[in-house]
């Protein structure tokens, strides 16, 4: 059973417990197998975590954020989770979270600048991404386009970071 589920996609030894346990396999077998399968490498929660991030960022524009929850509810470590996101460059991030802007304002091309505003910082929330990174990207963005120019230019980005941060301040 584990052998079927690794031939569809790699696994974590947690879903792999998972899996065993759900179907009645007892805990002591179930670790034998998984201490075997560590040993000779068919699973391997380092490769898995670093696979991971290249995939979900390069495929769906995660953030280190979100990211770094996804692979603890897969059962890696933190250590693990910590050396799979370094390799992530913060420009690398940067740069996805702006093709993520420009891309979205494209589509939204017909709606007033606060909904967008409010659309594009929602979407890279949801992402992972930082509340001040989120707001200058979406504000300049903005800028870009002629009819919602005059919009970003009232935005200060620090102001609403920080209330985003700190909504007891509002």
């Amino acid at each position: 059973m584990c052998l079927r589920q690794l031939a569809v996609r790699p696994r974590t030894r947690l879903e792999l417990a998972t899996t065993m346990r759900k179907r009645g396999v007892e805990e002591e077998i179930a670790d034998e197998i998984l201490d075997r399968y560590d040993e000779v490498g068919i699973i391997d929660d380092a490769a898995f975590a670093r696979a991971w991030v290249a995939s979900r960022h390069h495929g769906k524009g995660l953030a280190r954020r979100a990211l770094a929850g996804e692979l603890r509810r897969k059962g890696v470590s933190s250590d693990e989770v910590g050396e799979a996101l370094d390799e992530l460059d913060p420009d690398v991030e940067e740069q996805t979270a702006r093709a993520l802007v420009a891309r979205r304002l494209r589509v939204e091309s017909n709606a007033a600048p606060e909904a967008v505003f409010r659309r594009l910082v929602g979407m890279l929330a949801r992402k992972g991404y930082p509340p001040g990174l989120a707001i200058r990207l979406v504000k300049e963005g903005l800028a870009e386009r002629a009819d919602a120019a005059e919009f970003a230019d009232g935005i200060d980005p620090d102001a609403l970071a920080d209330a985003a941060i700190d909504p007891d301040q509002r």
